[in-house]
C-alpha cells in the first residue's frame, strides 16, 4: 500500500463532498474512525451539511455535535466565484458576507472561493481583488477568513499569489489544490513557496490521468503524492492536510471511509 503522506507533521482532514449524504452524526462518526481533527464544509444550496439556508437549529447542533468529539469545522466551501464579472459586485459581496456571517456563527476558520473568471488575464485578476479587498475587513471583524483557491482560471500557485499580493489583507489566504497546480506544470516545490505568506490549507487528491479526471486511491494515480511532504516539510508548513474526495461528481468511486483508511493521510 502506498501511503504518501504521514500525519506525524500535520492534521488531517477530509472535505464532506466525499460523504454526499452523511448527517452530522456520520461525518464525526468518519471523523473519529480515521484520526481527523477537521472538515471541509461543502457549502451549496441546496446540498451540504450546512449552508446558508441551514435553520438556527442546524446550525448550532453541527457546531455542539463536531466539538463535542474534537473535530473543528476548518472551512466553508462555497462555490462563489469572486472574478466572474458576469456578477454583479453588490450580489457577489453580499453572499460573501452570507456565508462570513454562518462562519463566525460554526466556529469555521474560514469560507473557500474560487477564482471563476472567464478566463485568464488583468481583467480576472483586478475583479477578485476589488471583491477580496471590499470583503476582508468584515472577514475580519467576524474572525474568520475568505481563502483562494487554486482552480479553473488560476489554477497555478502563482496565479492566486498574484491576486493575493495586490489585496494585502491577513483576512485574505490561499486554499492549495495540489492537483490544479499539478496539471497547471508547477512542481509541489515551486507551488508551495510561492504560496507560504497566505498559505491556510492543502487539499490533496490523486486522478487517473492529466487528462483524466476519475478520483483514484491517494498514491495510486497520477499526481506524484510522495513528493508533497518534503514541499510541505521545506516551507515549515504547519496547517491541515485534507483529503478531497469527489464522490458527490463520482458516485462510481470508492466510498470516503476506504479513501481515508488507504492513504493513511
Amino acid at each position: 500500500m502506498t501511503e504518501p503522506v504521514t500525519a506525524t507533521r500535520w492534521e488531517r482532514a477530509f472535505s464532506t463532498l466525499g460523504c454526499p449524504d452523511a448527517d452530522v452524526h456520520e461525518v464525526a462518526r468518519l471523523a473519529r474512525t480515521h484520526g481527523c481533527t477537521g472538515v471541509e464544509l461543502r457549502c451549496a444550496p441546496p446540498e451540504g451539511l450546512l449552508t446558508p439556508r441551514s435553520s438556527p437549529a442546524e446550525r448550532a447542533a453541527v457546531k455542539a455535535h463536531l466539538a463535542s468529539v474534537g473535530v473543528r469545522a476548518l472551512w466553508l466551501a462555497s462555490y462563489v466565484r469572486v472574478a466572474d464579472d458576469t456578477v454583479e459586485d453588490s450580489e457577489c459581496l453580499a453572499r460573501l458576507g452570507t456565508l462570513l456571517e454562518l462562519a463566525a456563527e460554526v466556529g469555521a476558520l474560514g469560507v473557500r472561493v474560487f477564482p471563476g473568471a472567464p478566463g485568464p488575464g488583468p481583467a480576472g485578476d483586478a475583479c477578485a481583488v476589488r471583491r477580496l479587498r471590499a470583503a476582508a475587513d468584515r472577514a475580519a471583524e467576524a474572525g474568520t477568513r475568505l481563502l483562494l483557491e487554486t482552480h479553473d482560471s488560476h489554477p497555478a500557485a502563482r496565479d492566486v499569489a498574484r491576486v493575493l499580493d495586490a489585496v494585502g489583507h491577513p483576512a485574505v489566504g490561499a486554499v492549495w489544490d495540489v492537483l490544479h497546480t499539478w496539471r497547471a506544470g508547477e512542481g509541489f516545490e515551486e507551488s508551495a513557496g510561492v504560496l507560504t505568506p497566505w498559505l491556510d490549507h492543502v487539499q490533496i487528491k490523486d486522478v487517473a490521468a492529466y487528462d483524466d479526471p476519475r478520483p483514484l486511491l491517494p498514491g495510486t494515480g497520477a499526481v506524484p503524492l510522495a513528493e508533497l511532504p518534503a514541499a510541505l516539510a521545506a516551507v515549515d508548513y504547519r496547517g491541515w492536510l485534507c483529503l478531497e474526495w469527489e464522490k458527490r461528481w463520482f458516485p462510481q468511486a470508492p466510498e470516503l471511509s476506504e479513501a481515508l483508511r488507504y492513504a493513511a493521510l
